[in-house]
């Protein structure tokens, strides 16, 4: 069956990368969710998307300038909740049902790889004793590199678009991806674009595709039989997986 991963925990009905968003999103019956990471210069490893604070926060600047007091007085837009913290969002789900978690490690405003970040992250998954259930994910080849060599034991999944397939072209791409991750997340353009390559490298089964959102597009997915589907709208994925499965049957 294919598998549904909430996006930024299920960013068209909650704040995205909230705990309130969190929350909710476990209240669904979804197989995973998603969230990212950025390193602030103070050291803390904080749960937002962009790597400028203007889009989902009250307030404008980069993410990696945020002190730990700056941090907590943010607001993010829609909630009152501030930015969390890799730990603090660790521990929600350290207390959830088991569901998995793909952390994406992200660049600061200039796409630079934050350095260390892929231990930290590491050290933190494990120190929630969340390892098992856990993808560290990047589009970025070197930094999922990296996370094998510093966290063997937890998963991994390599992202892609055409802008991270520029440089090697989508097939050498998702081969080199092959390797490194478990899981191997194309966005939905470029999947169904080399979609007849792309299953010829890896087994549907590790595929996932991103981020699907209308019912047309998650219909005709969930029938490709991909591994995997992200969404924005987690709840209307499981709607339409539910009733592909009743179609099937």
């Amino acid at each position: 069956m294919t598998r549904i991963v909430g996006h930024r925990g299920a960013r068209n009905l909650w704040p995205e990368n909230s705990l309130e968003g969190f929350r909710k999103t476990l209240e669904l019956p979804v197989d995973a969710i998603e969230f990212d990471v950025h390193l602030t210069e103070a050291g803390e490893l904080v749960v937002i998307h962009d790597a400028m604070l203007d889009r989902t926060i009250e307030g404008t600047g980069k993410v990696k300038a945020l002190s730990p007091a700056d941090r907590r007085a943010t607001r993010l837009k829609g909630s009152q909740e501030p930015i969390p913290t890799l730990d603090e969002a660790l521990a929600l789900f350290a207390r959830s049902r088991p569901l998995e978690l793909h952390v994406e490690l992200k660049a600061d405003a200039d796409g630079v790889a934050y350095e260390g970040l892929e231990a930290l992250a590491a050290a933190a998954i494990r120190r929630h004793g969340l390892a098992e259930r856990s993808l560290l994910t990047s589009f970025s080849l070197d930094v999922l590199a990296q996370c094998r060599r510093v966290a063997p034991e937890i998963g991994r999944l390599c992202s892609i678009n055409a802008k991270s397939a520029e440089a090697l072209g989508a097939t050498a791409t998702i081969t080199k991806a092959a390797e490194l991750a478990d899981i191997v997340a194309v966005e939905k353009t470029l999947l169904a674009a080399a979609f007849q390559d792309a299953v010829a490298i890896v087994s549907r089964e590790r595929l996932c595709c991103w981020v699907l959102n209308e019912r047309e597009e998650l219909e005709y997915w969930l029938s490709q039989g991909v591994g995997w589907i992200t969404s924005d709208d987690p709840a209307l994925a499981l709607v339409v997986r539910t009733g592909s499965r009743d179609t099937a049957a």
